[in-house]
């Protein structure tokens, strides 16, 4: 378009660019045809494309959305190709769900591995570090499930859904608050261990005697606060 074909009062311009009304009727028949497609092609991809998306499901969304976009919009393309396309991410999403039940690195690519981000009520900060999860985001998944403090948890995961998974300790040792800094009033209501004290940045736990300023063991730091009784 020419740069003296643009003016601000063109409002079938603006409303309909450089087609006639008739197209809106179009559109509207193309996008019924599409709509029909996806959901068809949604249904065929499987039930955990309505359920928490993994990276590969994920692209295969984004893919959706711009095959299906183009035949809706566009007059000078055809709703076949876009039809066309959609077959094609579904045959590509089932053959790479193929490839992964047989090779073990092609699964891994694809969805990543288990993470452990808690042993023994201590965190494990390389792996946090690794899969860029904050600390507060793991105290969060504990508050979630009613953990006060890190010596209930035995062990949790960041399995390659994003979710975490937990396993409680049978008998919990004293360890970190997982509650919020800021609420005070709770913290008051913890029962302080008075044998042990709790690293703050990865929630080792050390008899306090043996503190006198010491680095932490486990991470070097040299930040403590009280242990919650078990």
């Amino acid at each position: 378009m020419k740069k003296e074909e643009i003016f601000l009062g063109d409002w079938q311009r603006l409303l309909l660019g450089n087609t006639p009304w008739e197209f809106m009727l179009e559109v509207f028949i193309r996008t019924i045809i599409v709509y029909i497609a996806v959901l068809i092609t949604w249904r065929l991809l499987g039930k955990r494309m309505n359920a928490q998306l993994t990276i590969t499901e994920l692209a295969v969304m984004i893919t959706l959305g711009g095959i299906a976009s183009v035949p809706m919009q566009l007059p000078d393309r055809g709703v076949l190709l876009g039809i066309l396309g959609l077959a094609c991410a579904i045959i590509f999403q089932r053959g790479y769900n193929l490839l992964t039940l047989k090779f073990r690195k092609a699964e891994l690519v694809a969805y990543g591995d288990v993470a452990l981000l808690v042993k023994d009520g201590v965190l494990q900060l390389n792996q946090m570090q690794e899969y860029n999860i904050s600390k507060e985001q793991v105290f969060a998944g504990l508050r979630s499930q009613k953990i006060q403090h890190l010596g209930e948890v035995k062990r949790l995961y960041l399995e390659s859904s994003g979710l975490f998974s937990i396993f409680k300790q049978d008998n919990p040792q004293p360890g970190l608050s997982v509650l919020p800094e800021k609420d005070e009033p709770v913290h008051q209501t913890e029962t302080h261990d008075q044998t042990f004290a709790a690293c703050l940045h990865c929630g080792n736990i050390v008899k306090q005697p043996e503190l006198k300023n010491q680095a932490c063991p486990n991470c070097q730091e040299t930040n403590w606060t009280y242990a919650v009784a078990a």
